[in-house]
């Protein structure tokens, strides 16, 4: 059994984002059954997001009785669920209007590539600078279709002002929230920095906000949306009958 010290905040920290995904989690996928077809596979996906995400925690938990975490440990869980993150954002402007299927392909591409292009550069398998610089690019690419593209369009035309606020949201989280990952990943690459835990406390709170909030954000968005398309639905038969 394991048995931690009571000062001991990274590993408060691993525990905390793994209670805090795995309730994220089940609320979740019991929101798929409150809100309307088209926004079920978007919940889904922050779900899926979430329980790797809790997955991830419980095996950093366990490397931390060693005194240590590998970098690896974060990785693992990130290549999974940021690109999970980035197609429910895909999902989410498809249900404002129809995005195309290539868009689909590139955003998994540049989510997968992002993350993997950073490991390979902070597990010193590539050149560092080089790593950091790809990586870097993949994510402003992402934000590029995000602020400037098909989705972005998408959303600005739809006549649901909640889905225009959580899509907001959502474009601040992928912003803000996860600038954390290459500065992180610039301090430990470049700094010649040794994790005491201090960056391992960072990223778990990090990932906990970041998939937290943004699972609830597309949930929140989702509820009201369904709400509204049911209203409007109802107003509808109203004046056919009359």
């Amino acid at each position: 059994m394991m048995v931690f010290e009571s000062a001991d905040l990274t590993a408060a920290s691993f525990s905390a984002a793994l209670f805090g995904l795995v309730a994220t989690s089940i609320l979740l996928l019991l929101g798929t059954a409150w809100v309307g077809q088209r926004w079920k596979i978007t919940v889904t996906l922050c779900a899926c997001a979430a329980v790797v995400g809790a997955g991830a925690m419980f095996e950093g938990r366990e490397a931390w009785t060693t005194g240590s975490v590998p970098i690896l440990y974060h990785y693992a869980g990130w290549i999974i669920s940021m690109p999970l993150q980035v197609l429910a954002l895909y999902f989410f402007a498809n249900a404002a209007g129809r995005q195309r299927i290539g868009l689909f392909w590139r955003l998994v591409v540049a989510a997968v590539l992002m993350v993997f292009v950073r490991y390979l550069g902070e597990a010193q398998l590539m050149h560092a600078a080089l790593a950091f610089l790809i990586g870097l690019a993949f994510w402003l690419y992402i934000l590029g279709e995000l602020f400037f593209g098909r989705m972005d369009t998408a959303v600005r035309e739809s006549d649901h002002d909640a889905i225009r606020r959580g899509y907001f949201w959502l474009r601040l989280i992928v912003t803000v929230g996860w600038a954390i990952y290459p500065l992180g990943n610039f301090i430990m690459s470049f700094g010649s920095f040794i994790d005491g835990g201090a960056i391992s406390v960072t990223y778990n709170v990090a990932d906990f906000l970041n998939r937290m909030t943004f699972g609830v954000a597309v949930l929140a968005t989702a509820i009201m949306a369904t709400r509204h398309s049911q209203t409007q639905a109802a107003g509808d038969n109203e004046e056919q009958r009359s």
